[in-house]
């Protein structure tokens, strides 16, 4: 790898990040300690202080390992939006010495189903609005690819003081007892005040799996330790020189490893204050910006768009923000100036994946470049290489991006094949091939050129055609179906969806009643916006279906203006 990029490195910060020896819950432990009055999680002005959380979370533990048989190693889904019980059950999980399984809570009960099977789960936690998702996986009897236990939180549960912020209707409906088999409800876990059992896993157990689609097939799950998740959540703290004073805007997404590591495990390492929003609203972050004065803010480029768009924006006080960051698409280089003639800050982009637990890449906050992956930041060897021969090309060239660090996961899940066309060894060192397609400028940056997986960015949600495929194939009207990617103003991209019905449904099936039919079968940013009937898809000579040449269709037509 070259060293050109380290002209630029973040002034006083070393480049070797030594690591904690410790399993994530320490922690929890070491900042309840050392400020147990202090908030650590604000949710519409009701406070859970840092000695409050982590007696909740040990609470957790015990009843996931006396109640629900939890044993060391033992993988657990966590299926909510963004709250104290999310937060809480995360680190309630790592207590139990089990694994976290994050799971977008856009996720219906079919495509959940995938979940429960291949982790081998048999707990999960559910908030009320989604059980209904979950029951039909249940099967207290303990039959394979079945929950045996649900643990269901009323978000509400966590509205404790009065409050004039604007709060969703799902998150202020009022506890309901349900009666359901295997259900216990949240509140009534606690209440039990069970203690947990020693902790028994170390830095090199698995800590956390998050799923990714690649370009065949069902998504998969990235083994991470409590080493490699420490090293995104203490390598982003220290670049950004984040303090137990820093109060941070929790808005991204928690089941996503950006907002997993920069936006929850780093604030509770540094024992800094998050501000948690469970959806985003414009006008709530703003208020709860000035209300607590936030001085950090991760986000996606769709949300600050957004922001800036609000015509009351003048009337709140956002001056306490001190950074804003980001990735997962480019941001739009006028809304970057507008961020800056408002805010006075830079957008500071980064890059990173599932498979890497967020950032390998971040660029130095002092000398940002804008649409810009950054540079690699502690102890990553990243390099720009031909796909087909691993040879590391010169600046200006594009290639695939392959990265050696730390955060890098152990493998996929039960998918050592996968596994396996994952990595690459080059000068004996283990190497992650993103799939990506970039570009490294003079200084030693990374620019993002476009993607060798399939993959289709929708508004930062990662959306993989083989996947939407996959589930459109079981509409009785299909006969073959291929995904791809559509412009869209206000997501960046779509999902779009070409579809050879099958003769007995030829002027029957509308391309409306397909998209309607998506939408109740799958996730809302997964679900096709766009259907296209036609005759016939074009394949290789051995029968493969050409989507590059689809795809690079639909791009020529919105090029021509179509």
């Amino acid at each position: 790898m070259s060293d050109r990029h380290l002209a630029h490195w973040p002034p006083g910060l070393p480049r070797h990040l030594t690591l904690p020896q410790t399993h994530l819950f320490h922690n929890a432990e070491v900042s309840a300690a050392r400020y147990p009055d202090k908030p650590f999680l604000v949710f519409y002005d009701t406070l859970v202080t840092f000695r409050q959380f982590q007696q909740q979370a040990e609470h957790i533990a015990g009843f996931l390992q006396q109640v629900c048989g939890v044993k060391a190693g033992d993988r657990v889904l966590l299926y909510m939006q963004n709250s104290p019980q999310w937060i809480l059950a995360f680190y309630g999980i790592l207590r139990a010495n089990a694994v976290v399984v994050p799971v977008n809570p856009m996720n219906l009960t079919d495509e959940l189903r995938h979940y429960v099977h291949d982790s081998g789960a048999t707990v999960a936690f559910v908030p009320q609005d989604l059980h209904a998702q979950a029951q039909p996986l249940v099967d207290v009897a303990g039959g394979a690819g079945t929950l045996q236990h649900l643990i269901v939180a009323a978000y509400s549960d966590y509205l404790q003081v009065p409050t004039d912020l604007p709060v969703p209707a799902f998150v202020s409906a009022p506890r309901q007892a349900i009666d359901a088999p295997g259900v216990t409800l949240w509140s009534d876990m606690l209440a039990q005040q069970r203690p947990p059992g020693p902790i028994t896993t170390g830095p090199d157990d698995l800590c956390v799996m998050p799923y990714t689609s690649g370009t065949t097939g069902h998504p998969k799950g990235c083994m991470h330790t409590h080493r490699s998740a420490m090293s995104t959540l203490v390598g982003g703290a220290q670049w950004f020189a984040r303090t137990q004073d820093s109060t941070y805007l929790t808005v991204l997404p928690l089941f996503h490893v950006t907002g997993m590591s920069g936006s929850m495990n780093g604030p509770l390492f540094v024992g800094a204050t998050v501000v948690v929003l469970p959806r985003w609203d414009r006008d709530a972050a703003a208020q709860l910006i000035q209300r607590y004065r936030v001085t950090i803010w991760q986000a996606i480029s769709t949300m600050v768009v957004d922001f800036l768009a609000n015509p009351r924006i003048a009337d709140y006080d956002i001056s306490s923000i001190q950074a804003i960051r980001g990735g997962g698409a480019a941001m739009p280089k006028a809304v970057a100036q507008r961020l800056k003639d408002l805010t006075g800050l830079d957008y500071v982009e980064g890059y990173g994946m599932s498979e890497t637990m967020a950032a390998t890449h971040i660029n130095p906050p002092h000398r940002p470049k804008p649409q810009c992956l950054g540079i690699p930041v502690f102890d990553v060897d990243a390099r720009v290489v031909d796909p087909a021969t691993f040879t590391e090309l010169p600046p200006g060239e594009i290639g695939e991006i392959v990265v050696h660090g730390p955060q890098v996961m152990l493998g996929y899940w039960n998918n050592p094949r996968a596994s396996a066309d994952s990595f690459v060894t080059l000068d004996g060192k283990r190497f992650l091939r993103t799939g990506d397609l970039a570009q490294v400028d003079e200084d030693g940056y990374f620019f993002m050129v476009d993607r060798l997986k399939r993959m289709i960015n929708a508004s930062g949600f990662k959306v993989w055609p083989a996947e939407v495929e996959a589930m459109m194939y079981a509409h009785p009207a299909i006969q073959e179906v291929c995904v791809i990617a559509a412009h869209d103003a206000r997501r960046g991209e779509t999902v779009k969806a070409l579809v050879v019905l099958r003769d007995a449904f030829k002027g029957q099936v509308s391309e409306q009643s397909i998209i309607d039919w998506s939408h109740e079968h799958m996730a809302a940013y997964k679900s096709p916006r766009i259907v296209q009937l036609v005759d016939s898809l074009p394949k290789s000579g051995t029968g493969k279906v050409q989507w590059r040449e689809l795809q690079e269709q639909e791009r020529s037509r919105t090029a021509a203006g179509a």
